[in-house]
């Protein structure tokens, strides 16, 4: 709702200001067919031109993250912490019945009571991944914490790919709309025997170039490559509470002080509190 917000305002402002400041839209808008399709077929055909077509799939679909926001709440967090406490506990009791949920975690009915973290294959496979290297004795913890922050560092850096494709989008997107604005006074140079209205009006045809080129680079697409990036960093502190959970197990904690380490590196916008994790602890228990 609040990219929503954020576009409207910069139209309302941007050409508002503009009409409040005795400007006429007429010329923008009949120049404005024919500059966007130069300046907006180059721009998606460089797009095209520099990514596969995962690159492009998936940049088209992280545009959705600037209006959806992070795909894990506060409860995620919470449930996440109720998951790992269950696993680790059950680690400890009977590592034999464990092997049972981290092998087919799908099947399991620990991972089951948490059917949005079932479905996110990557958190599935930390988890599951670093219980089953414990179970094979691969419990340095330091070793573990090296060997996890490498996976989520990749993880990541695949993650940004459309926040880094739209970025150099909107870096080219200036200098298009200099390509359209220069076109557009060869255009008007070729007839130069023309009345000054007439030439004033193919000038400032062709400066609608250059303005939708600054426009769409730094009020929109630049904008969409920034949200996009923040709200993959912010999902990736979830990975990053499992890391902190397990490493914490590796090195022999109870599982309600590994739990502990893991609340207090959730993001704080995340936390759950002490209270709430505890009353959730205890449901889980009783359970």
């Amino acid at each position: 709702m609040l990219g929503f917000v954020g576009i409207a305002i910069i139209f309302v402002m941007v050409f508002g200001g503009y009409l409040a400041a005795g400007g006429k839209m007429g010329i923008i808008l009949k120049s404005l067919p024919f500059e966007l399709s130069m300046i907006g077929g180059a721009a998606v055909g460089a797009f095209l031109l520099s990514n596969d077509s995962s690159g492009v799939k998936r940049t088209l679909g992280d545009i959705k993250l600037v209006f959806k926001g992070p795909k894990w709440k506060p409860d995620d967090y919470r449930d996440l912490l109720c998951l790992l406490y269950e696993l680790i506990r059950l680690a400890k009791q009977n590592p034999v019945q464990l092997e049972e949920h981290i092998e087919d975690p799908e099947g399991s009915e620990i991972f089951g009571r948490y059917p949005k973290i079932q479905a996110d294959h990557e958190s599935v496979a930390l988890i599951c991944d670093t219980l089953r290297s414990a179970s094979m004795n691969y419990d340095d913890p330091h070793q573990v914490e090296e060997v996890l922050e490498k996976r989520m560092e990749a993880n990541l850096h695949h993650a940004l790919h459309g926040s880094h494709a739209l970025q150099t989008m909107a870096d080219g997107l200036p200098a298009l709309g200099i390509v359209a604005a220069v076109l557009g006074v060869i255009k008007t140079m070729a007839s130069i025997d023309q009345p000054p209205e007439i030439l004033g009006k193919m000038i400032g045809g062709a400066l609608v170039g250059t303005f939708l080129g600054v426009f769409l680079a730094y009020g929109l697409v630049g904008p969409f490559a920034t949200k996009v990036k923040s709200v993959v960093e912010d999902d990736a502190h979830f990975h990053q509470l499992i890391r902190e959970v397990l490493v914490a197990n590796m090195y022999n904690h109870a599982a309600n002080i590994c739990i502990e380490v893991g609340r207090q590196n959730a993001p704080h916008h995340m936390r759950p509190s002490f209270t709430d994790l505890e009353t959730a602890l205890k449901d889980t228990k009783a359970a």
